[in-house]
């Protein structure tokens, strides 16, 4: 399996202008709740400058976008639900669930900035007309790539459509691999990226969120990756173990950003697996994870385009 493909040294953030709880959202995530306080924006900022520190500590190239006035998008915070990157310099555009989702798309503003940054963007793969058939496809949220396979796995939910999967596949030439999921009240899991993730070499899951008649073959397909399973349990997912990516520092070496409740959340066995396969870097984000219901690789568009000669 080739590293260099699976993981990349840079990575796009937004930094958030408005950010708040989205109750048209939270509507298929469990994971969100409404603050007590409304004043949660300044406590967000200060969370996504300590996740910037972090990476650019760690020697991992970040860049920022900053998220453009009016409307409210409370959840730009969150942009791998709308944009991938991939490494024959194609980006690719999302059908996004809910309305007020949908501005965050700044496909200008990202390309200015990718390019001033060296990057080179050759094709650009819209999927948004989806969104007028109610078929949505919400990034690395609904799909986590195997890249040097070119395979996918997806859990169906109102935010992952069948037929949006299948479009994808076509024009990005990969092969998804497609279940159904669930947590302990029956609830679809909102996105794949909170009970599945994949590293180079390590694969984190929440195997018992997955449905009973595709468990074993959604295990199968992991360990025909060569991968070391880690396998979590519901309480775990809850607090965003799961929701990890691996990285690497400009030295190429291989670093893991987490937050630092989904650290804390892996028994000590599990730790020890885990930091095997790379330079842990944990952030607090507690803000985040509980009023926008999602966690650090949510937060995170990692960068896979060629740079320009």
């Amino acid at each position: 399996m080739s590293s260099r493909s699976q993981t990349s040294n840079a990575v796009l953030l937004v930094r958030p202008r408005s950010f708040g709880f989205h109750a048209e959202a939270a509507a298929s995530n469990a994971f969100a709740q409404a603050p007590a306080d409304a004043g949660v924006q300044s406590l967000a900022l200060e969370e996504f400058e300590g996740l910037c520190r972090r990476l650019s500590q760690a020697r991992v190239n970040v860049l920022v976008l900053d998220d453009a006035a009016g409307p409210a998008k409370p959840d730009a915070i969150f942009p791998n639900n709308w944009v991938t990157f991939h490494s024959d310099g194609t980006i690719v555009l999302y059908p996004m669930a809910t309305a007020a989702r949908r501005p965050e798309r700044n496909l200008d503003g990202m390309t200015a900035l990718l390019k001033a940054s060296g990057f080179d963007v050759r094709r650009v793969v819209d999927l948004s007309a989806h969104e007028a058939d109610a078929r949505f496809l919400e990034g690395t949220g609904s799909l986590i790539l195997d890249r040097p396979r070119r395979q996918a796995y997806a859990a169906l939910s109102p935010r992952t459509n069948r037929d949006a999967l299948a479009d994808f596949d076509v024009k990005l030439d990969y092969s998804t691999f497609v279940f159904e999921a669930a947590d302990r009240a029956g609830r679809p899991i909102y996105h794949t990226n909170v009970l599945l993730s994949l590293g180079i070499h390590f694969a984190v899951l929440c195997a018992e969120a997955v449905a009973p008649g595709v468990r074993g073959a959604v295990l199968a397909e992991i360990e025909a990756s060569g991968r070391t399973l880690i396998e979590v349990d519901h309480e775990q997912m809850g607090r965003f173990a799961c929701n990890l990516i691996e990285l690497q520092n400009r030295d190429h070496d291989p670093v893991i950003a987490l937050s630092s409740a989904a650290l804390a959340a892996f028994h000590p066995d599990q730790r020890l697996v885990l930091e095997s396969f790379g330079e842990l870097v944990d952030v607090p984000i507690p803000t985040i994870e509980a009023v926008g219901g999602g966690s650090v690789r949510c937060m995170i568009a990692d960068i896979h385009l060629p740079r320009r000669t």
